[in-house]
């Protein structure tokens, strides 16, 4: 996937760290699960892309939780902005083949 070329980790916030633990119950450790899925999707977030672009990312952990992440990149690290599991709504965007 071009848009993860060159990336050499993960940038997590001071500020934000845990934020989607407390929120939505999914640990920093399984939004960086989800970048390492097969399966994962890729989608640009026109929506919330302003001064930086933004991402959404659909992919599996290693427990089978299906998450929603959106991201940015910066410095070629990835920067989780939030996390979620996916809705009923989105499971297309998972399921559907590429």
């Amino acid at each position: 996937m071009k848009i993860l070329r060159g990336i050499i980790g993960f940038e997590w916030d001071a500020h934000n760290r845990d934020k989607n633990l407390t929120k939505h119950r999914v640990t920093d450790d399984e939004c960086e699960e989800v970048f390492f899925d097969e399966k994962k999707k890729i989608l640009k977030d026109l929506l919330h892309s302003g001064a930086e672009k933004r991402y959404v990312i659909v992919g599996n952990t290693k427990k089978g939780r299906v998450l929603f992440v959106a991201f940015t990149i910066r410095n070629n690290k990835i920067r989780v902005i939030s996390a979620r599991d996916l809705n009923k709504k989105e499971c297309h965007l998972y399921e559907k083949e590429s």
